[in-house]
């Protein structure tokens, strides 16, 4: 066999490595190896027993996820684990597998196919698939009930939370933890169960599978709670589907209708697209032009300029990762306010169980709040976090100029501001770089890191770096307006006021995007993120507006009245003390007043035109950030917008729900919307040169790499 396997003994005992990293995953050739091995050890008269067990960091983490998307393209079809997991069941020695690391989806499968597993105390167990829109294919679904019981296995299947040791211990899928080395624990445990005579197989153990009467509340539970935490998703029903399958069909045919239900959701749109995201996470990380030989500068030491939301979100950023912090604020009472919101943030953690007290106190110390510039020129970058507006941004970064050392970093949170006039203030324009944390800025994932026209290639690389040790996507982007995210959802913010000024009610155009995925709709995250915030932005660029060309209306009204959403109680909605959403008459008359004032018709607006004009009006000035360089590939704003933005993962980001529409439906709609709505809708070129060729925003990628 290749070197993904290897064989060797000792004590009497056969020991089958996977060498397959990083991650050991079930590549081809991995699965026959240990076949190999299992039949090799049995015929082996020194042998007594078998081992597997995973090389380097981990057992097995799971399939090779490249090989479902050849089987979807029609190039190859898997072969079957379970053929594999039924040879080493029957072994007539007993076989046991030794857990380190993780033992996730196939792994886990692998293991529950030997008649033993033991584990290391730090090891996780678990069956993640749904979180690529499929199910356990290689029996998961028939074996695991049989091991842990019913309840657990509908919860590890349907929601694919990873599983402790100890709890695995407690379940039965694991059935011994081993202290110590892991090998020398297996073999002794291997050794010991070679005594027994009989061996358990788990495909026969039916004595955890329970009645009808006690499994139905644990899946119309299990149910009710994936329609909550998983709308629209079809993996974790059909994973539910499967286990109750466990439940009433024999083994065997419980796993071919498994195998069945594995292959629609494989096949399925929502499977393809969260697929996508998978990889596209991995994709982003690359940046044509900068090679992983480019130096990266370390970052010991921050400081941040202003202890906002977004302030204060970042500065709890450097210290989650033990980089000590520099909070700067201009007067004692802002500094006062972010650092007791950051001790609410933490303090909430702590009550959540997220982590202990005692990691809240050296997180907390590692934050030092002042009000002037001490100890800024030991740091090895700096971020100014203060509200939009160029002239404060560029007065701070004349200063931080002066006081940084050389190479440190200079960065800017701005959402919309040129990167370049920012750093034009500076002697080093090449140290200046955007780094756009979206709020709040220590929960979400997305970092859009914005290159400069000056930015160095280093400080790009260890921008990049940095995302990853914050536990950030970084997502590099051109200079604009907006940059990515924001240009983007511009246009889907104005579709969405234009909608409610013609006519539909703010709750329905929320209700509408939500119930199609997004984490909620355009107002509502209007309100969330604070209507001033934009109101100031577009005071910032209102030079820039073109005559004649309509603009939004209400939003504008509405800070004009002091509603600047959930942070006032009042915004699109009003809200109570616990931020409940209710409608409020005073947004009725005041659009009813400004549509009146402005000449605009009202009528009944359909849920599919609400969809089409959000959705597709990102997309078209997606095509348009491509076709200037803004963005990379299309999987870059895909990754915006799912890390970002809320977007669902099962319809994999605006450019690929694109493809999977078809580029010529969608530009068909975006020229209707032209003629019936104006200029504003001019399809972009790539939209429509990709729409006259029958292609996608994916193949047109794949032919510039």
């Amino acid at each position: 066999m290749s070197d993904l396997i290897l064989y060797t003994k000792q004590d009497g005992v056969g020991i089958i490595t996977v060498n397959n990293p990083p991650v050991n995953a079930l590549s081809p050739g991995v699965p026959e190896g240990i076949a190999a091995g299992v039949e090799q050890f049995v015929a082996d008269e020194e042998v007594q027993a078998i081992i597997l067990i995973g090389g380097g960091r981990t057992f097995i983490a799971g399939a090779d996820i490249k090989e479902f998307g050849k089987i979807t393209s029609g190039k190859k079809r898997e072969s079957s684990l379970l053929p594999l997991m039924l040879a080493m069941e029957d072994s007539p020695k007993p076989l046991v597998v030794a857990i380190h690391g993780t033992a996730f989806g196939g792994g886990l499968e692998v293991a529950m196919g030997a008649h033993y597993r033991v584990a290391s105390p730090t090891a996780q167990v678990g069956q993640p698939e749904v979180k690529l829109g499929i199910i356990p294919g290689a029996a998961g679904t028939q074996r695991l009930p049989r091991l842990a019981g019913v309840a657990i296995a509908t919860k590890m299947c349907a929601f694919g939370e990873p599983v402790k040791a100890k709890e695995a211990l407690s379940a039965g899928i694991v059935d011994q933890i081993i202290e110590g080395d892991l090998l020398a624990g297996a073999i002794a445990f291997a050794l010991d169960s070679a005594k027994k005579v009989v061996h358990s197989k788990p495909r026969e153990r039916n004595d955890k599978l329970g009645s009808p009467e006690t499994n139905a509340p644990i899946f119309a539970e299990a149910r009710a709670a994936a329609k909550k935490t998983h709308r629209n998703q079809n993996a974790p029903l059909a994973a539910i589907d499967a286990v109750e399958l466990a439940t009433t069909l024999p083994f065997e045919e419980g796993c071919r209708r498994e195998r069945e239900i594995f292959e629609q959701c494989l096949f399925d749109t929502q499977s393809k697209s969260m697929i996508h995201a998978f990889f596209g996470e991995r994709e982003v990380a690359k940046i044509p032009g900068i090679s992983k030989e480019t130096p990266v500068r370390e970052i010991k030491r921050a400081a941040v300029i202003g202890a906002g939301t977004m302030g204060g979100g970042i500065a709890m950023n450097f210290a989650n990762a033990g980089i000590p912090v520099i909070l700067k604020e201009s007067s004692a009472d802002a500094l006062a306010r972010g650092v007791a919101t950051i001790e609410k943030n933490y303090s909430n953690s702590v009550a959540k169980g997220r982590f202990s007290a005692e990691v809240m106190a050296q997180r907390m110390a590692l934050i030092k709040p002042q009000l002037n510039y001490d100890g800024f020129d030991q740091v090895d970058i700096i971020t100014e976090a203060v509200f939009e507006g160029m002239a404060l941004k560029k007065e701070i970064f004349s200063v931080i100029d002066d006081l940084a050392k050389p190479g440190c970093i200079l960065a800017s949170n701005t959402s919309t501001l040129s990167i370049d006039e920012i750093a034009s203030n500076t002697a080093r324009p090449q140290d200046v770089i955007g780094t756009h944390y979206f709020s709040p800025a220590n929960v979400m994932r997305l970092l859009e890191i914005v290159r400069g026209r000056a930015t160095g290639d280093d400080v790009i690389a260890s921008s990049m770096a940095l995302a990853k040790k914050l536990n950030k996507v970084g997502v590099l982007v051109g200079n604009c307006r907006g940059f990515v995210g924001n240009r983007m959802i511009h246009c889907y913010g104005r579709e969405a006021q234009f909608l409610v000024e013609e006519g539909a009610p703010p709750r329905k155009v929320d209700a509408v995007l939500y119930n199609w995925g997004m984490a909620m709709g355009p107002l509502s995250m209007s309100d969330l993120a604070g209507l001033d915030v934009g109101w100031r932005i577009r005071k910032e660029f209102k030079h820039l507006e073109k005559p004649g060309v309509r603009v939004a209306l209400v939003a504008d009204e509405l800070c004009e009245m002091g509603r600047f959403g959930q942070k006032t109680k009042a915004g699109w909605y009003k809200y109570d003390e616990n931020r409940k959403q209710t409608p409020d008459p005073v947004v009725d008359e005041a659009i009813l007043r400004l549509a009146s004032a402005a000449g605009i018709k009202r009528r009944e607006i359909s849920d599919q035109e609400i969809l089409e004009r959000t959705v597709y009006a990102l997309v078209n000035e997606g095509a348009r950030i491509l076709e200037e360089g803004i963005a990379l590939r299309p999987v870059d704003i895909d990754v915006i917008y799912l890390t970002g933005y809320g977007f669902p993962t099962y319809r994999g980001g605006p450019m690929f729900y694109a493809d999977t529409v078809g580029l010529s439906e969608v530009c068909k709609k975006v020229c209707e919307f032209e003629a019936a709505h104006g200029e504003l809708w001019e399809p972009a070129p790539l939209l429509k040169k990709l729409a006259e060729e029958g292609k996608t925003f994916g193949q047109w990628a794949k032919e510039r790499a």
